[in-house]
């Protein structure tokens, strides 16, 4: 069976030259979406702790106090 005409090296450079270009490119291209993604998981949650602030009526101040508290607490616990 007769095969098509062969590449030459030169050939074969540019296209592997242009693949890995174009991958690349789709690799910057995810991590801009991944890093998007990860940015509005944060936000989400941020609202997640903001609401719940809201809801109990404690101030910014006293939740980082309880929280403080609570991690004292636990690293007792653990020790």
């Amino acid at each position: 069976m007769a095969r098509g005409q062969r590449k030459s090296i030169d050939e074969k450079i540019t296209a592997k030259q242009e693949l890995i270009e174009a991958l690349l490119t789709r690799v910057e291209s995810e991590k801009r979406e991944l890093e998007e993604l990860c940015q509005e998981k944060k936000r989400k949650e941020l609202e997640t702790v903001s609401d719940l602030i809201e809801e109990t009526g404690l101030s910014p101040e006293e939740v980082a106090g309880v929280l403080q508290q609570y991690l004292e607490n636990r690293n007792e616990m653990v020790s």
